[in-house]
C-alpha cells in the first residue's frame, strides 16, 4: 500500500501524485435480466469503394484467420484488432468491421464469466465507435446502433470502456437534458470504479467544478488525481484538469479527498 499512502499525503500536500486504486462512486446498478441484444450488423451497406490490391498476408495472420474461421473468439478479437490499427497488416477498417461483427453475433450471449467475455465486450464497443463515426465510402454514421451497442456492452457485459462511452453519449448529446446528465454521471461512476482513468478524468471534472451536478470537491479532486495518474502521454487535458483542480481546492478539499481516499482503501481491504 506503499503507493496508496503516497496518494494520500499527495492530495493532503497538494503535489503531484502517484498510482493508486480508482475510488467509488454511487452509480446506479445494472439489471442485467432486462437487457435485449442489439441487432448485430451483418454486412454494411457499401456507398462507394474503390478496388484495392490486398497486400500479402503474414503466416501469423493466416493462422489466426484458419483459427477465427473455426469460430475462435480471441483470433477474431485479435484479427479485428489487427485491421483495425494497421499492426502487421495494412489497414482495413472493413476488415476489421466484419471481425467484431462476427465476434459479437457468435458470442452476444456468452456468459460474462467467461473468459472470452471481455473480448465480446470490446467487439460491441469497437462496432459502436464505427457506427458513431463512420467508414468512408463504406458505412454512414449511425448514431442510434452506437448507442445500442454500448448499451448492451455496458449493461450486460459490464464494459467500463463502454460504460465511458455510454457515459459521454448522455453528457455530450445536442439539447442534453439535466435527466441525460444524470444519466451519464452514473455510467462514468460504474467505469471509474473499474479503474477506466477518462472515465475518473470526466466525472472528477464535473463533480469539482458542479458542472450540471451539486459540486463535491473533494470527491472530483480525487478522481481527477487518480485519472491524471493513470493517464497517458496524449492526454494532456486530464493532467490539465488535476493540475486548475488542485491549484483551485483549497487545504479542507484536500484533506477530505484524502480522507476519503483513505477510508475506501480500508474498505478495499476488508
Amino acid at each position: 500500500m506503499r503507493t496508496s499512502r503516497r496518494t494520500i499525503v499527495a492530495l493532503m500536500l497538494g503535489t503531484a501524485l502517484v498510482a493508486a486504486p480508482a475510488l467509488a462512486f454511487d452509480g446506479a446498478p445494472v439489471n442485467q435480466k432486462n437487457t435485449t441484444i442489439p441487432a448485430i450488423p451483418g454486412p454494411p451497406a457499401i456507398v462507394s469503394k474503390k478496388a484495392v490490391t490486398p497486400a500479402p498476408v503474414p503466416d501469423s495472420v493466416k493462422a489466426l484467420e484458419y483459427a477465427a474461421e473455426d469460430g475462435h473468439p480471441i483470433a477474431q478479437w485479435k484479427l479485428g484488432r489487427m485491421y483495425a490499427a494497421g499492426d502487421g497488416v495494412t489497414r482495413d477498417d472493413m476488415r476489421a468491421f466484419e471481425y467484431f461483427s462476427r465476434l459479437a453475433k457468435d458470442h452476444a450471449e456468452d456468459n460474462p464469466s467467461l473468459p472470452q467475455s471481455v473480448a465480446v465486450a470490446n467487439a460491441f464497443v469497437e462496432l459502436a465507435r464505427y457506427y458513431l463515426n463512420g467508414i468512408p465510402n463504406s458505412l454512414k454514421p449511425d448514431p442510434d446502433r452506437a448507442r445500442e451497442m454500448l448499451y448492451y456492452a455496458a449493461s450486460y457485459f459490464g464494459s467500463a470502456d463502454a460504460q465511458y462511452d455510454l457515459g459521454r453519449l448522455y453528457i455530450k448529446a445536442t439539447n442534453a437534458t439535466p435527466n441525460d446528465y444524470t444519466y451519464g454521471a452514473r455510467w462514468l461512476g460504474l467505469a471509474a470504479q473499474k479503474g477506466q482513468h477518462q472515465a475518473q478524468a470526466m466525472l472528477g471534472q464535473m463533480l469539482f467544478n458542479g458542472d450540471r451536478l451539486p459540486p463535491q470537491r473533494a470527491r472530483g479532486l480525487m478522481w481527477l488525481a487518480l485519472a491524471s495518474d493513470g493517464a497517458t502521454a496524449d492526454e494532456a487535458w486530464i493532467k490539465d484538469s488535476y493540475t486548475q483542480a488542485l491549484a483551485r481546492a483549497n487545504e479542507d478539499d484536500r484533506a477530505m479527498a484524502a480522507q476519503m481516499l483513505k477510508y475506501w482503501l480500508q474498505g478495499r481491504r476488508n
